[in-house]
């Protein structure tokens, strides 16, 4: 039981500096500065779909589309109001060339978060919905 405690803590830890925090939050998604234009967005740390979430995020900045989008999908089941995994979905989506699908996505993260930053100034989506 003890072994579980310790070996529960490490993994906890790992996990939290692996994924870090950053002050510039909003109510949703977070991007670093410098980042690329088409970067995945972390979710909010209440989020349920945090670390589904997350998951996708590190394959998707390895280009394992595939894979990335498995984990969004469980994000969207933990958490289906959540602009910023609509918002992941979407980036996966046009990365797989699927872009009538990625539109769609895109559009329900807007709907969803029409004034957080790091989606509604998002270049890649403003191309998919014409703004």
């Amino acid at each position: 039981m003890k072994h579980a405690a310790v070996l529960v803590g490490t993994l906890l830890f790992a996990v939290s500096s692996f994924v870090g925090c950053d002050s510039n939050q909003t109510g949703g998604g977070t991007k670093k500065a410098g980042t690329a234009p088409d970067a995945a967005l972390s979710a909010p740390a209440s989020s349920p779909a945090r670390m589904a979430n997350d998951e996708g995020v590190g394959h998707y900045q390895q280009g394992h589309w595939d894979v990335a989008m498995e984990h969004f999908q469980k994000a969207v089941k933990a958490d289906p109001n959540s602009a910023v995994v609509h918002y992941n979905v979407a980036l996966t989506l046009d990365k797989m060339g699927k872009h009538q699908e990625a539109t769609a996505s895109f559009k329900k993260a807007l709907e969803l978060a029409p004034t957080d930053p790091a989606i509604k100034d998002s270049e890649i989506l403003k191309k998919h919905v014409g703004m």
